[in-house]
């Protein structure tokens, strides 16, 4: 054995997500009936509370409360037992109009001098260890909660669920970096009350998730991965016992905490900045989205069986200060690192607007990234329909996950030579 590596995920119904969900529903509207919003939302859930704060400059007007509530009651919380229900939690809205010092430094004369909403750096990673480029033990992650998720929902296989849950998958690497087996998966799910002894419902919690959830991830994994499935798997499920008290009830929840589940497991890097409730003039988001779809269509097009990218920014200035790229020595090129990365400024335009504009990222499109990752996700073209006692009713046709297409393979293989 050379070495293990871990990644976990979070259900819709973690506290933290919950945050993020509201978050984004927030700017989904905004987006949606002014798509010049600027937007940063916060939310914070306990028991029986939400709390909106941030900062919103729009032309338009939302019932806040009601957003948030509908958020809530999808999600799964919808019985007063859970002590924290959309129908019945009290809403506190804190939102503000946004500093004119932040956005002196983002509007300009023309979009294309638009400057970048804050200073950082952004990390995009991709790896060729999974069909969607993705780190493989946070992939089983999501799909594991993904997978618990619509279980519960349909309610019959297993019928005690409740929203909040957590999954954490570990495998066994080899020395040249290649998947062997997976060693661990611990699952830790929400649960009604039972009138049996602890131990009993322990057992039953764990014969079902291995005997029903467990198979069903399988069918939805290629048999490759499939095949690092077998009876050396250590399980760990519910491991502290009961887990009845969950949810905002159990712990506190807040927007931007889940910022590596967001993104890759603990692979790569992550600059520090959250996504949610962020419009796309904040290059905490939209720079990461940009830089994921440069290191996926890198990677596709052969440059590197793993790839990391860097952009930073100053705030108020429209190139990035830097960009930089690392492909752990696994380049199919004969470029130092320095070489790709000067390419990968000319292929990809990093300005902020430019960005905006390449990955359409000034529609609702959010929500959606709200949950089991922000990357990875296959693109779709969906309708989407909003409305408003303010606005009346909105339907729009969005593009989701753009930054997941592999749209730039042809003009990086050329670039390249390959």
């Amino acid at each position: 054995m050379a070495y293990l590596f871990t990644s976990e995920s979070v259900s819709e119904g973690h506290p933290d997500k919950i945050a993020d969900q509201i978050s984004d529903a927030l700017l989904d509207n905004f987006l949606a009936f002014d798509p010049e919003s600027k937007v940063a939302c916060e939310t914070l859930v306990t028991t029986g509370q939400v709390v909106l704060a941030g900062e919103v400059k729009s032309r338009t007007y939302l019932d806040v409360q009601q957003i948030a509530r509908d958020v809530i009651n999808k999600i799964g919380y919808t019985n007063g037992e859970y002590k924290f229900s959309g129908d019945s939690c009290g809403v506190i809205s804190l939102i503000h109009e946004q500093s004119k010092d932040i956005n002196q430094g983002v509007d300009r004369g023309t979009k294309e001098e638009q400057g970048a909403g804050d200073q950082g750096m952004m990390f995009g990673y991709a790896t060729k260890e999974t069909e969607n480029y993705m780190p493989l033990a946070l992939d089983i992650s999501h799909k594991i909660l993904q997978v618990l998720a619509e279980i519960r929902r349909e309610g019959s296989q297993i019928d005690y669920l409740r929203p909040d849950a957590k999954a954490q998958v570990t495998i066994e690497y080899s020395d040249d970096n290649l998947p062997q087996r997976i060693d661990t998966i611990v699952v830790s799910t929400q649960h009604d009350e039972f009138d049996e002894d602890d131990a009993v419902v322990l057992a039953k919690i764990k014969e079902d998730i291995i005997s029903i959830l467990i198979p069903k991830v399988k069918e939805q994994l290629p048999e490759t991965i499939r095949s690092l499935f077998d009876e050396h798997i250590k399980y760990h499920i519910n491991p502290t016992g009961k887990f009845v008290i969950g949810g905002p009830h159990g712990d506190t929840g807040l927007t931007g905490r889940k910022i590596i589940v967001d993104t890759y497991g603990g692979k790569g890097a992550h600059g520090g900045g959250a996504f949610s409730g962020k419009d796309p003039s904040k290059v905490d988001r939209s720079a990461a989205y940009a830089a994921r779809h440069a290191a996926k269509n890198l990677v596709a097009a052969g440059v590197a069986d793993e790839l990391l990218l860097q952009v930073s920014y100053a705030i108020g200035v429209v190139e990035p200060t830097s960009i930089l790229v690392d492909t752990y020595g696994t380049a199919n090129v004969d470029l130092t690192d320095g070489q790709i990365a000067e390419k990968v400024a000319q292929l990809f335009d990093m300005r902020p607007f430019a960005i905006e504009e390449r990955l359409k990222l000034r529609n609702p499109i959010y929500l959606e990234t709200a949950a089991y990752g922000h990357m990875g996700k296959e693109p779709q073209i969906v309708t989407k329909v909003y409305e408003s006692p303010y606005n009346g009713r909105i339907e729009k046709e969005v593009e989701l996950f753009t930054w997941e297409k592999l749209d730039a393979v042809d003009e990086v293989k050329e670039a390249f030579n390959l």
